[in-house]
């Protein structure tokens, strides 16, 4: 074998960078569930500082800053020997209801791990995985992973965005959010449009009770309803707006809940279909997002599908594969109404 050796150092390089960064995705893990982030986004501290603020001991403290700062993800100023947050790493790291705010993917990329030996073994029966057979950080990883970007659009542009969507909803509309998870989405625009009434459909159980009591928290529980239903079969048929938000690919008859949600629909009603945004082809999607979604997809999304016996879409599927599901599901006004660096927003009449 005849090695290339500035190729195999630039490699090796890239492979000692992505070695790191998965090591460090368990101390932001750990950052996170002990609120050490939080605490020092209060001021800097030594390690015995940040220690004392969060009940946790010293030496574990200083080992976890000293990676964190070789990664970049706390500032260190040798003349005082203590630890920051620079807004920036505020709002991505300890602001729950930034738009920017990160821990939770760490907390998906940890249940991915933890689940990787049924994922293994799906890799040889070629079965599925159904959701409620992940590890449970799974469920609160995905909600706060999305969330954020919830918070940061969803109100603010993606709404606004679909035809006449907005005026029903100030005025008092019925909306159904399906595959509606903890709840985040169907809460935020609860919150935002008080004269409507919202229904957060989920098939897994558990998910919905924590719903309701989210919703109860939230200050919002007489309006909004949560319920375990499956995707192909929620009741009602009078909604202005039916609403998908990054589940559609993970469903078993993506074509049969399309056809569901046009019978459910008022005559003029909406559909919005909020998925991750990917180009049709592989090659468009070799890129940093694209990374995430394949992997997330690989582990998730696909042995989703599969365990409903579904096309299994993936997290990349592609505008124009979507396109072709919501027609053959009856719905002629096909429309991006709006996108960010994540997603893709489809309205659908």
């Amino acid at each position: 074998m005849n090695l290339d050796p500035q190729k195999l150092e630039a490699f090796m390089n890239r492979a000692v960078g992505e070695i790191g960064a998965a090591a460090s995705a368990v101390m932001a893990l750990i950052g996170d569930r002990l609120g050490l982030y939080k605490a020092l986004a209060e001021g800097p501290a030594t390690p015995g500082e940040l220690a004392q603020r969060t009940g946790t001991a010293e030496r574990y403290v200083r080992e976890w800053l000293s990676n964190q700062a070789a990664g970049g993800f706390v500032a260190y100023d040798a003349a005082s020997g203590k630890f920051s947050l620079e807004p920036e790493q505020v709002a991505t790291l300890a602001q729950e209801d930034s738009p920017f705010f990160l821990p939770g993917a760490f907390q998906t990329i940890a249940s991915m791990f933890l689940d990787h030996e049924k994922i293994v073994e799906r890799f040889k029966s070629g079965e599925g995985l159904d959701w409620g057979g992940h590890h449970h950080l799974l469920f609160t990883g995905t909600e706060r992973f999305f969330r954020p970007n919830y918070i940061g659009n969803l109100i603010q542009s993606w709404i606004p965005a679909l035809d006449g969507v907005e005026a029903k909803l100030k005025a008092g509309a019925i909306v159904a959010d399906v595959g509606c998870g903890l709840g985040a989405s169907t809460i935020l625009m609860a919150q935002a449009y008080p004269k409507s009434k919202f229904l957060g459909f989920d098939f897994h159980a558990a998910s919905i009770e924590e719903a309701r009591h989210r919703a109860k928290q939230a200050g919002v529980a007489e309006r909004v309803d949560f319920e375990v239903a499956e995707s192909t079969n929620y009741p009602g048929n009078d909604y202005d707006l039916v609403a998908h938000f990054d589940c559609l690919h993970d469903m078993g008859d993506p074509v049969a809940v399309a056809r569901h949600v046009k019978q459910s629909l008022k005559p003029d009603g909406t559909w919005m279909i909020v998925e991750p945004r990917a180009g049709d082809k592989l090659e468009d999607n070799l890129n940093p997002v694209g990374r995430v979604f394949y992997a997330a997809s690989t582990c998730v999304c696909v042995p989703a599908s599969l365990a409903q016996d579904g096309p299994a879409l993936g997290a990349q599927a592609g505008e124009k594969r979507l396109r072709g599901i919501l027609e053959k599901g009856g719905f002629a006004k096909i429309r991006r109404a709006a996108e960010t660096p994540f997603n893709m927003v489809l309205e659908a009449r």
